[in-house]
C-alpha cells in the first residue's frame, strides 16, 4: 500500500501536480518507518518552490536512513548546484557514480560544473557517457555546447543542440538551461534574431514552471516600489540617530558591494578578495533574519525608522553570526558582502551599520538588461523579473531609483565603480576603490583571476571572471531591434551614467 502510494506521489510530482505530490508525500513522512524515496521526493518538491535549506535537510534525512541511497545524493546534488554550493554538488555527484557509475544525471552534472568551471576535458568526458546513456540529455548537451563556445566554435555548439533545441518537450530546467545555451551558439553565429527568440522561450519556460498565481505574492519589482514609498515618507531625522553598539565578532572595515545582476559586482568581489586582509561573501541572505522583521510586510521602514539603536543590536549581531556561520573570521579585516541585489537593503544597512562603506557597480544599462534577460539563474523572486526583456528594464529603473534616492535620503559613505572604466584602467580605478576603503593598493589586485579560480564562483558571470578583463560594452547592439520598445524606459539611465 505505501508503495503504490510513493508511486503516486512520484507520478504527481513528474506530472506537474505540486498540490497532490506536497500531499501524498507529506502523508508518506507520517508514517511510522519512513521511506528514504519518500524524503527526495518531498527534498524535489521543495527545491522546485525554492526552499532550497528545506530541501537538503530531506535528503540529509534520508541517507541517515540509507547511505547507499544513490537517489538521495542525486537529489542533494541538485538541490546544492541550485543554490551555487557548487563544490559540494561535485562531491554529491560523485557518490552517485561511487553507487551507480553509469547514472547518466550525475555525469550531467559533473559535466555541466566542469564546463562552468571551463575545464573542457572533464566536461566532454562526463557528458560523453552522460549521452551515450540518454542520447537527448540536454545537460550533458548543454555543457558540450559551453565547451565549444568557450573554445570559439559557436557553429558547433548550435549543430549539437538545435535538434534538442528543435523538440516540442514541455518546459523543464532542464530545457531552460539547453535553449539559454542554444541563445549563445546562435547570438555568437551571429543570428541575434534566432537567439532573442531561444532566450525568450527560455524565460518563457521559467515563468511557466516557476511564476506564482497573479496577486498571491508579492513581486520584487512591487517589494522594490513599496521600499521606494515607504523611505520617502519616513521622517529623514531617523537615519541621524547614535550608532548601535559594535556586535561581536564585527570586521574592522566593512564594504556591501551592490547594484545590480551582471553589472561587474563578481569581478570587483574577487579583485578584493586578492588583498591578503580582506575577507569576502559571495550572494548570502546574510540581512535575512533583518528582512523578515523590517521587509517582509509593509510599514517595515516605518518601523525601523522609529526603533531606538539599542533596539538594534540583536539584528546587528544576527548578521555577524550568518557571517561567522559561512566560515569567515571577518574581525580585524575587510570584510566584503557581495550581493548585486541588496541595494532593497540599504535602510536596514543605513541604521544596523552606519560606518559601512557602499561600492555601486554600474554598467551600461542595456548591457546589464540584456545579460540579464539572456541568462539561466536559480529560482528567486528577483528572477522572475528576467523573464522578458520589457519586466526587466522596469526592474532595473526600479532598482537605480531606489539606489538614488538612498543615496540622497540616507546617511551612506558611497562610491561607484565603472565597469568599463575598470577594464580601460585598471590601476586607476583600483587605486580610487582602495583609497575609499582605506585599503593599499597592491599588484595582488591584478590577479583576481587566480582568486576566482581558488575561491569558487557560484554566480552566473563564473565564465566571464575565469577569462579576466573582459569589457562586454556594446552586446546589447545586434539585439537593437528588440531593444526599441523598452528604451524609454532605460534611456534616463543611459545618459545620466554617461552611456549616451
Amino acid at each position: 500500500m505505501t508503495n503504490d502510494r510513493l508511486s503516486q506521489a512520484w507520478h504527481a510530482l513528474a506530472a506537474g501536480d505540486s498540490p497532490r505530490a506536497e500531499a501524498l508525500f507529506a502523508a508518506l513522512l507520517r508514517e511510522p518507518l519512513v521511506d528514504p524515496l519518500a524524503l527526495v521526493g518531498m527534498a524535489s518538491l521543495l527545491r522546485q518552490q525554492g526552499r532550497l535549506r528545506d530541501a537538503v535537510l530531506h535528503c540529509d534525512a534520508a541517507l541517515r536512513s540509507d547511505a547507499r541511497c544513490a537517489e538521495a545524493w542525486l537529489e542533494r546534488a541538485f538541490v546544492l548546484n541550485a543554490g551555487g554550493s557548487m563544490a559540494a554538488a561535485s562531491d554529491s555527484y560523485r557518490q552517485v557514480l561511487n553507487l551507480d557509475p553509469a547514472n547518466a544525471a550525475a555525469h550531467a552534472g559533473l559535466a555541466a560544473l566542469a564546463a562552468r568551471d571551463g575545464q573542457a576535458d572533464q566536461a566532454r568526458h562526463h557528458a560523453q557517457a552522460a549521452l551515450s546513456a540518454e542520447p537527448d540529455n540536454a545537460v550533458a548537451a548543454a555543457a558540450l555546447a559551453t565547451i565549444e563556445i568557450e573554445a570559439g566554435n559557436p557553429a558547433s555548439a548550435r549543430d549539437i543542440l538545435s535538434p534538442l533545441a528543435a523538440q516540442t518537450n514541455p518546459p523543464s530546467p532542464e530545457r531552460v538551461q539547453l535553449l539559454t545555451t542554444y541563445g549563445d551558439a546562435l547570438a555568437r553565429s551571429g543570428d541575434p534574431d534566432a537567439a532573442f527568440a531561444a532566450y525568450n522561450e527560455a524565460q518563457s519556460g521559467f515563468a511557466t514552471l516557476h511564476e506564482p498565481p497573479a496577486g498571491s505574492r508579492e513581486t520584487h519589482l512591487a517589494l522594490i516600489e513599496r521600499i521606494i514609498a515607504e523611505l520617502e515618507a519616513a521622517d529623514p531625522a531617523a537615519w541621524t540617530q547614535p550608532d548601535p553598539p559594535t556586535p561581536t565578532g564585527a570586521a574592522a572595515n566593512h564594504v556591501f558591494l551592490l547594484g545590480y545582476p551582471r553589472s561587474g559586482t563578481t569581478l570587483v568581489e574577487n579583485v578584493l578578495a586578492s588583498l591578503p586582509q580582506v575577507v569576502a561573501l559571495e550572494e548570502r541572505p546574510t540581512l535575512v533574519e533583518a528582512d523578515r522583521a523590517f521587509l517582509a510586510e509593509p510599514g517595515g521602514i516605518t518601523r525601523l525608522a522609529a526603533l531606538a539603536p539599542a533596539a538594534l543590536t540583536t539584528h546587528a549581531q544576527t548578521y555577524w553570526d550568518k557571517v561567522h556561520a559561512a566560515g569567515l573570521a571577518p574581525a580585524g579585516q575587510t570584510f566584503v558582502d557581495m550581493d548585486p541585489l541588496k541595494a532593497t537593503r540599504l535602510p536596514l544597512i543605513a541604521r544596523l551599520f552606519p560606518q559601512a562603506r557602499i561600492l555601486v557597480m554600474r554598467r551600461d544599462p542595456r548591457d546589464v538588461v540584456l545579460s540579464c534577460f539572456r541568462n539561466s539563474f536559480a529560482l528567486t523572486s528577483a528572477a522572475l523579473e528576467f523573464t522578458t526583456l520589457e519586466r526587466t528594464a522596469r526592474h532595473y529603473d526600479a532598482m537605480m531609483r531606489l539606489i538614488e534616492l538612498a543615496c540622497q535620503r540616507l546617511p551612506l559613505a558611497v562610491h561607484e565603480v565603472d565597469y568599463h572604466a575598470l577594464v580601460r584602467d585598471f590601476d586607476g580605478t583600483t587605486q580610487a576603490l582602495c583609497s575609499f576603503l582605506d585599503l593599499p593598493w597592491d599588484e595582488s589586485l591584478r590577479r583576481f583571476e587566480s582568486t576566482a579560480r581558488d575561491r569558487g564562483v557560484a554566480t552566473a558571470s563564473a565564465s566571464q571572471v575565469r577569462r579576466g578583463l573582459y569589457d562586454g560594452r556594446g552586446q546589447w547592439e545586434p539585439f537593437a531591434r528588440h531593444f526599441e520598445p523598452v528604451l524609454p524606459i532605460l534611456q534616463p539611465w543611459i545618459e545620466r551614467f554617461g552611456y549616451a
